[in-house]
């Protein structure tokens, strides 16, 4: 749905796409805090580390099961990962373009991938580390730290892409992710 909305002088001002509904929302912030909790608040080892963990691991089995049933921005078809397409977007940028995706961009769409990946693997890892043939294992311990190591790179590559492509597109990220609509200024190319 794109709506326009007019200036007062009667001027097309910017158009407003609804982009990510509720759940995708819910699912990112809430993924957000679990990472937050685990990585600075919560004792490693304690219970609550653990079922934090096993809602991080839930949050991000919805999100992939809602890319195959949900709206059509929150589908994988709405952004699949290409590493061709990143570097087009890459070089894109260099010459200028400052076109929106209504979506996530080809860059972000492969920080996704990676960040649903780095939780998927640190929650095995843990998983691991509670089993009988797996628990007090060092490689497996170390693999669950480098993981989440590789995980906080991510979110701040992530945190300073968002920051950057808000600024570079004119498009409020945060307040997308918030409100779910992406307000594209005027004269923007869509893609």
């Amino acid at each position: 749905m794109i709506t326009v909305e007019q200036t007062a002088s009667g001027r097309a001002s910017a158009r407003e796409v609804v982009v990510w509904d509720p759940l995708v929302r819910l699912i990112h912030w809430s993924l957000a805090l679990t990472i937050l909790l685990n990585g600075a608040f919560v004792e490693e080892e304690s219970k609550a580390h653990e079922w934090i963990g096993y809602v991080a691991l839930g949050l991000v089995g919805l999100r992939l099961v809602w890319a195959l049933f949900g709206p059509a921005y929150a589908r994988f078809s709405a952004f699949p990962p290409s590493p061709a397409r990143a570097v087009r977007h890459l070089r894109a940028i260099v010459r200028g373009n400052r076109s929106v995706h209504l979506s996530h961009n080809p860059l972000g769409t492969l920080m996704v991938y990676n960040i649903w990946a780095s939780v998927i693997a640190i929650g095995v890892t843990g998983y691991m580390m509670t089993t009988i043939t797996f628990f007090g294992v060092e490689w497996v311990e170390e693999a669950h730290e480098v993981l989440f190591g590789w995980l906080l790179f991510s979110v701040s590559l992530h945190v300073a892409g968002v920051a950057f492509d808000t600024w570079w597109s004119g498009v409020n990220l945060v307040r997308a992710m918030i409100n779910g609509r992406k307000t594209i200024p005027e004269g923007r190319k869509v893609q």
